[in-house]
């Protein structure tokens, strides 16, 4: 069974900063890709940012340059650095990773319970 388990989410004020951690365990043979999703009340999920194994990234344009990715594959972890918070940034943060369970097998996504982050102005 895999599980994927955020932390990191917390009440802060705007224009400061918080690290959000994934970490993925159970039976896992290889993750290909990881990112983060974000969901406000009222929205639709959004991606935020996406990491492959080999470190390429991407953000969505409403992140760049405030926001950083980064995973330890040796640990099957990802990190997201989010700097200069805005209160449009106030959504619960969902860990995804795709991934396989054994040599040859199909990679399916999972999904983690997400962790809240909340920015007050």
């Amino acid at each position: 069974q895999v599980q994927l388990v955020e932390s990191g989410g917390d009440l802060v004020q705007a224009g400061g900063s918080l690290r959000l951690s994934c970490i993925a365990s159970g039976s896992i043979f290889s993750i290909s890709s990881m990112g983060w999703y974000r969901q406000a009340p009222g929205k639709q999920r959004e991606l935020v940012t996406t990491i492959t194994s080999g470190g390429y990234t991407d953000y969505a344009d409403s992140v760049k340059g405030r926001f950083t990715v980064s995973r330890d594959n040796a640990k099957n972890a990802m990190y997201l650095q989010m700097s200069s918070l805005k209160p449009e940034d106030t959504a619960v943060y969902y860990c995804t990773a795709h991934l396989n369970t054994y040599l040859g097998g199909p990679y399916s996504r999972y999904w983690g319970r997400g962790t809240q982050v909340t920015v007050s102005s």
